[in-house]
């Protein structure tokens, strides 16, 4: 394993499982020192203990993304602990799917808020260390359901939505030495896709086999295979890559 990112520091929003889980691993394994926010207070101790019990440097905080003081107070530990933040990465996700005719007020303004208002609230807290220290990679976990997704009205939009604010830092913050560019999940076996197949009403085994037989590699994805599309955009070698939406989904799309 190399260590590419020996000396850097990373904040994951939402990276105490799932994808975010192995997006901070793949740092740390790589010299990182991560820090990790959630609202799982269960899951982020879990991670963070485990973490630790391999030599990781780990900071992780409950906060929620939604909430901008409880974001700055993090952001601004983080730096006061570790030196710097040189790597954020917006992952902090809720789904509420349903169909619009169903779906309701809250459905719709709590994936907005987590989502929309969360990256904005951990970008616009890191920004200013960024732009200070000259340096700063920023990603985005955007998703296939961006392109649209029957149910998912609400998580469309806001993925859709984190692409446009891509592209926008990209163009503000370039010439402090800041990249911005996106990572589209396609099918990713998590906790997310196994609560949307008892949603539907499908095994899990049977929900992934349907999946697997749309996706040219044959085959589903992995957190692991959006931690390494991340750690592309987040290296120092990618600074000509910035405002950019990989779909890392086994095809040329959705």
């Amino acid at each position: 394993m190399t260590n590419r990112f020996s000396g850097k520091v990373a904040l994951i929003t939402g990276g105490s499982r799932g994808i975010g889980k192995a997006i901070a691993s793949l740092f740390a394994e790589e010299g990182a020192k991560v820090a990790i926010i959630d609202v799982n207070e269960e899951a982020l101790s879990q991670s963070a203990k485990e973490f630790t019990e391999k030599g990781y440097t780990v900071y992780s905080k409950v906060a929620d993304v939604v909430n901008a003081e409880e974001v700055e107070l993090a952001v601004k530990e983080i730096n006061d602990a570790f030196g710097s933040i040189d790597i954020l990465v917006n992952n902090a996700g809720v789904i509420r799917d349903n169909l619009l005719f169903k779906m309701t007020d809250n459905d719709w303004q709590q994936v907005m808020d987590v989502h929309l208002k969360g990256a904005f609230h951990a970008t616009r807290a890191v920004q200013q260390y960024m732009v200070e220290q000259k340096y700063g990679r920023i990603i985005n976990i955007s998703s296939t359901s961006a392109l649209g997704n029957r149910g998912q009205a609400n998580y469309a939009t806001a993925k859709a939505g984190l692409q446009g604010l891509t592209k926008t830092l990209s163009i503000e913050l370039g010439k402090f030495g800041i990249t911005a560019n996106a990572v589209a999940p396609g099918f990713i076996e998590t906790d997310m896709t196994k609560a949307t197949a008892a949603r539907v009403g499908i095994p899990f085994d049977d929900f992934v086999k349907g999946s697997v037989s749309q996706i040219p590699v044959g085959r589903s994805g992995k957190p692991e295979d959006i931690a390494n599309a991340v750690a592309f955009f987040a290296d120092e070698k990618s600074s000509f890559v910035s405002g950019q939406v990989i779909y890392v989904a086994g095809g040329p799309k959705a």
